[in-house]
């Protein structure tokens, strides 16, 4: 036995690579959700978001506001919901996040349509059903619907940007939808 390890050959030894330590994959928690109100359609159209690790902490969260119909806006629901789920799968695409996501939401209408369990009919929705579609690509996610009362973050996160939107602008909203915000 000696002897062959003698002869061995020495232009065929590769020098060891450290070991390039791989971080497991995590599964994330993505809950998002807009609203449009006082009135759908043609009220203040808000969203918001919320990225979560298994631990809790927050890996990335947003909120904004689409438009409003007192400012000539075209707004819906539906249009809020889709835009804060593609807000936070932007999110997830910008930090090159490849973990595992569930992906939770309140909204029936855009967890169905994503699942291929309900068709995009309105022209307004297809652009934005197709962009959701794409972010999600290569992703491995399960969508799943929530009830309002578990996804109360992203719901809070909507009406603060309700609130800051309509800041300021108390007497334009008064005059279009008779009543204040």
């Amino acid at each position: 036995m000696r002897e062959s390890w003698a002869k061995l050959s020495l232009h065929n030894v590769r020098p060891l690579r450290p070991h390039k330590a791989r971080r497991a994959l995590m599964v994330l928690y993505l809950y998002f959700d807009g609203l449009c109100e006082p009135k759908n359609p043609g009220g203040v159209a808000t969203y918001g978001f919320v990225i979560r690790d298994e631990s809790g902490k927050v890996i990335c969260k947003g909120k904004g506001a689409i438009g409003a119909g007192f400012l000539g806006d075209v707004t819906t629901n539906n249009i809020a919901e889709y835009t804060a789920l593609i807000k936070a799968l932007e999110c997830l695409r910008e930090k090159g996040i490849k973990d595992k996501v569930i992906i939770r939401g309140d909204s029936q209408l855009v967890i169905r349509q994503l699942k291929g369990e309900y068709s995009v009919r309105s022209e307004r929705i297809k652009p934005l059903f197709q962009r959701a579609k794409e972010l999600l690509r290569g992703l491995d996610y399960v969508l799943e619907w929530v009830p309002r009362r578990l996804n109360e973050e992203a719901d809070a996160l909507s009406r603060e940007a309700f609130r800051e939107f309509v800041k300021g602008k108390e007497e334009e909203y008064y005059r279009y939808y008779g009543k204040r915000p």
